[in-house]
C-alpha cells in the first residue's frame, strides 16, 4: 500500500540555541527554524535528541515550541518531541504541545528504563491518548536500548492518529513491514535515506539538513519521481557531509550547531552538559567535510 506523507518529505530535527550562561536563546532558535524552512525543509522537529531535550524543562520546551511556531508560521509543519523515559512527563509535554497547536508529536521509545513491550505499548498509548494530534513513533535502539516490536507497532496502528515512524534502527528491510501496516516511514539516518526509500519510506528526519536541506530534499524528490540515478548522484555528493556531521562521538546537537556557526546562522556553538561543544580541530574537520560537499 502507499503510505501518506503526513508531515512533508524533508524534515530536520532542529538544534536548540543557548546563551553562554546556558539559558535558552529563543531568538537564535527561531533563526535556526527560519533557516531550515528557507532551505528545503517541509517541517521541523523541535525538542528531539538534537534539540537536547533531555536537558530542557517542560516550561522551556513550551517557550521553544512557541518561538519556532511563530518563526515558521504556515510555511512548514512543526512536530514537537514529547518522548522521555517517564510516562507522566511525556503526557505533560504532549498536553502542552496540543495547547500550543503543533502539527504532530514525535514519541521516542522510553530510554534507560528498558521497559518490556507491554510497558512500551502502555507508554505510547498514554501519550498518544492525550490528543488527536498525529503521532510519529521513533525507534532508535542505539540510544534507547529497547526496540519497538512489530506487535507493538501493529497495536499502535489501531489508533488512527498514530501515522508515522522515524526509523533509526538500521533495519532497512523492516521498513517494508511498517509500510504494510500503514505507517509513513521516515529515515532516521541521513546516510541510509536512499535505502529506506527503496523499502517504501516517504522521507527523512535529518541532522545533516541543518547544512544540506535543499540538496537532501532534491535527492528525495528525485527518487520519488523515479530518477534514481540523480538521487544517487546527489547522495554521493553529500557523503563527505554525512561523514563529517555524523563522524564525531557526540554528533547531533554539537555538529549541527558548529555547522550553523560555519554557515553564519548562529554566532556560537553552546550546548548544555553533558554534551561538550566541538573543539577547534573537530570544527576544522567538519568544515572540510562541508567544503568537500560544496555546502560552504
Amino acid at each position: 500500500m502507499t503510505s501518506p506523507v503526513p508531515f512533508g518529505r524533508m524534515l530536520t530535527a532542529m538544534a536548540t540555541a543557548f546563551h553562554a550562561d546556558g539559558s535558552v536563546d529563543l531568538d537564535g532558535t527561531a533563526a535556526i527554524a527560519a533557516h531550515l524552512v528557507d532551505h528545503g525543509n517541509d517541517g521541523v522537529v523541535v525538542s528531539g535528541t538534537t534539540g537536547e531535550s533531555p536537558t530542557t524543562t517542560v516550561e522551556e520546551d513550551g517557550r521553544i515550541l512557541q518561538a519556532v511556531k511563530e518563526a515558521v508560521g504556515d510555511r512548514a509543519t512543526v512536530v514537537a518531541g514529547v518522548g522521555t523515559n517517564s510516562t507522566a512527563h511525556s503526557v505533560e509535554l504532549a498536553r502542552q504541545a496540543a495547547r500550543i497547536g503543533v502539527d504532530g508529536v514525535l514519541l521516542v521509545t522510553p530510554y534507560y528504563n528498558k521497559p518490556s513491550q507491554a510497558g512500551v505499548l502502555g507508554h505510547f498509548r498514554a501519550v498518544a491518548g492525550v490528543s488527536d494530534l498525529p503521532v510519529m513513533l521513533y525507534d532508535v535502539p542505539p540510544r534507547t536500548v529497547t526496540s519497538i516490536s512489530l506487535d507493538t507497532y501493529a497495536a499502535m496502528r489501531e489508533l488512527p492518529h498514530v501515522v508515522a515512524v522515524k526509523n533509526a534502527t538500521g533495519d532497512l528491510p523492516g521498513s517494508a513491514r511498517l509500510v504494510d501496516l500503514g505507517y509513513a516511514v521516515y529515515s532516521g539516518d541521513d546516510a541510509a535515506t536512499l535505502g529506506y526509500l527503496a523499502y517504501g519510506a516517504v522521507g527523512l528526519v535529518s541532522v545533516v539538513g541543518h547544512a544540506a536541506g535543499d540538496r537532501l530534499k532534491a535527492m528525495i524528490e528525485a527518487w520519488v519521481r523515479g530518477d534514481h540515478a540523480e538521487a544517487l548522484r546527489l547522495h554521493t555528493s553529500l557523503v563527505p557531509a554525512f561523514d563529517a556531521v555524523m563522524g564525531v562521538p557526540n554528533y547531533g546537537a554539537t555538529t549541527a550547531k558548529a555547522a550553523l556557526q560555519l554557515l553564519g546562522v548562529l554566532d556560537n556553538r553552546h550546548v548544555r552538559g553533558p554534551l561538550v561543544a566541538l573543539d577547534d580541530d573537530e570544527v576544522a574537520a567538519l568544515r572540510a567535510g562541508l567544503v568537500a560537499a560544496a555546502l560552504i
